[in-house]
């Protein structure tokens, strides 16, 4: 359970990725800075599995606080304690819907890799390289949200635009909440801020926290991670674009006639003449043109009708 705490945070050392020559990444980590989020995400990298694990089973909020049982000795963490180990704001907006919506839209556009306007819940590849770390950086350390981490949720993209654009955020209100529901039975906000809650835990008197361990190097945003970070995701885009299958024409078949092909060979027959239907009409027609007229009367009007009638040749009369 303890690695599953980490296994996607980021860390991050301002000192070195703020040195680096890119000045994108660098006008986001400061913006992060300023943001009074750096003492939250750049604190000393230390965890404390053990006591992480009790932390959280054993865990419930009680009078507004976070409280918890570690080998048999009562922990509690208020807002205050959090504010201040973390030296995080305490004015500013609780509701994200409240940041002002031309600053929203302006950010569409500054975000955005294209410099076409992208979705407030669109895919993170179509912005910048320094926004997409930025959302990561959110997802992963401050929501802290399972699963895929390809979409923005439109609560993210408005934390980026309030960084970026120096909204005021009450980010201990926030923070806190979230640390909140990590210990609440039957939430389903995944559980987080190991590093945090073991710099915490540490400074409770008389606590015995077992051994430490060291956070991965690997996720800990340095500059050698962060432009590891930018070639990687270059190479995706690339292959994203490069890997979509083609669609392939589906073939067209000619049509085929039904009818029967005539044999070079074989002789025509003619047709046998019916007496009913249509060819036994045809084949009467035919006869009445090959024999005279008198001749047929003499076999089949003779006994009808009297002998001194003249019958004219052609139906005439």
């Amino acid at each position: 359970m303890t690695s599953s705490l980490f296994t996607n945070s980021l860390h991050v050392c301002f000192d070195s990725v703020l040195a680096m020559d890119n000045p994108g990444m660098v006008s986001m980590f400061e913006a992060l800075m300023a943001s009074g989020l750096s003492g939250f995400l750049g604190c000393p990298a230390v965890l404390y599995e053990d006591a992480l694990t009790e932390f959280f089973l054993n865990g419930s909020v009680w009078d507004g606080k976070v409280v918890s049982t570690i080998r048999e000795k009562q922990v509690e963490i208020s807002d205050e304690l959090f504010a201040s180990t973390f030296e995080l704001p305490v004015d500013g907006l609780t509701d994200l819907s409240k940041i002002p919506k031309d600053i929203v839209f302006d950010e569409r556009s500054i975000f955005s890799f294209s410099g076409e306007q992208v979705s407030t819940f669109g895919k993170k590849r179509e912005m910048k390289f320094e926004f997409r770390l930025l959302s990561d950086i959110l997802a992963k350390t401050i929501s802290v949200k399972a699963g895929s981490f390809d979409a923005v949720t439109q609560e993210r993209f408005l934390m980026m635009a309030a960084i970026t654009c120096g909204v005021a955020i009450n980010w201990n209100r926030l923070l806190f909440n979230i640390r909140k529901d990590m210990v609440t039975a039957g939430s389903r906000q995944a559980k987080g801020y190991a590093i945090q809650i073991s710099l915490l835990l540490e400074n409770v008197s008389n606590l015995e926290l077992g051994d430490s361990s060291e956070f991965p190097s690997s996720k800990i945003l340095t500059k050698n991670t962060v432009h590891r970070y930018i070639a990687v995701n270059d190479k995706v885009g690339v292959e994203e674009v490069t890997d979509v299958p083609r669609v392939k024409k589906t073939p067209v078949k000619k049509a085929v006639s039904r009818k029967r092909p005539a044999a070079v060979d074989e002789p025509i027959v003619k047709k046998k003449w019916t007496r009913v239907g249509k060819a036994a009409a045809i084949a009467t027609d035919l006869v009445l043109r090959q024999y005279p007229f008198k001749l047929l009367h003499q076999f089949l009007l003779c006994p009808l009708l009297p002998q001194n009638i003249k019958f004219k040749r052609g139906g005439e009369g």
